[in-house]
């Protein structure tokens, strides 16, 4: 697929992966519709090709509003992109009692439910666009986290949230194939974004410790970089792919 001149779907778009992916993708000729929370964009730097549009992915009507703000005669939308995310801490048991239940439920709305609501409704809009010759009519990608498959100690709500999105990968690709459009993946490792950054140099380095090689913290470009290959592999499909330098997570 040729991102040139199409209309991609970034969500968390204001920061970290979402803002690297937004970045890379317009450098390459797209045009890009952010999402992400008014808070958050408020902070962020503004991109040239890149429009932000303040959207809980959570809520139905937010999601469905950002779609129809896109011109598809101009740029037909063929690429979605699911960066938004949450990824708090806390046990099932601990000191101050019992895991929330409320915290436990957030986690699952906006990491499960916020990637499967743009996910359906952005599909129905690719849907419409004219196939290409191989019958291809855009690409989803979303995010997971090496967490699905090693969960770390304080990590059940972020972990079961992101298992989530892993499981859903293979059933979403073959329920969208007949519409021409591939379903993928990426479970990154440890990404240096900006808030691991505020955790100080010495949290990061124990962390890039552990890495089997490199042996250093994933650069949230990298992360773009990912994006750019499975959008233009076109037999890339159904797939999860970790981007984690060989890392296993021990248990804390």
């Amino acid at each position: 697929m040729d991102i040139n001149r199409i209309t991609a779907l970034v969500t968390g778009a204001a920061s970290g992966l979402g803002a690297a992916t937004a970045s890379l993708l317009a450098a390459k000729g797209a045009s890009v519709v952010g999402l992400d929370l008014q808070a958050a964009i408020a902070k962020c730097e503004r991109t040239e090709n890149i429009r932000y549009v303040a959207t809980d992915v959570t809520d139905e009507d937010d999601v469905s509003a950002a779609l129809n703000t896109i011109d598809s005669d101009q740029a037909p939308l063929r690429l979605v992109v699911n960066c938004a995310g949450i990824a708090p801490a806390a046990r099932i048991l601990s000191r101050q009692g019992t895991h929330e239940l409320g915290l436990f439920r957030r986690t699952l709305e906006v990491n499960l439910l916020g990637t499967f609501n743009v996910l359906r409704l952005s599909s129905a809009v690719i849907a419409r666009q004219t196939a290409h010759e191989n019958g291809q009519r855009g690409v989803i990608i979303n995010t997971a986290s090496v967490a699905a498959y090693e969960g770390q100690i304080g990590q059940i709500a972020y972990a079961a949230s992101k298992g989530g999105v892993v499981a859903m990968t293979l059933p979403a690709a073959r329920d969208l194939a007949r519409s021409g459009i591939r379903v993928n993946t990426i479970a990154p490792g440890i990404v240096d974004t900006p808030m691991l950054a505020a955790m100080g140099s010495e949290v990061r380095e124990g962390l890039a410790r552990d890495i089997p090689f490199p042996k250093r913290l994933a650069q949230p470009a990298e992360y773009a970089q990912l994006v750019v290959m499975i959008a233009e592999h076109d037999y890339l499909n159904a797939e999860t792919i970790r981007m984690d330098g060989a890392l296993r997570m021990a248990p804390q």
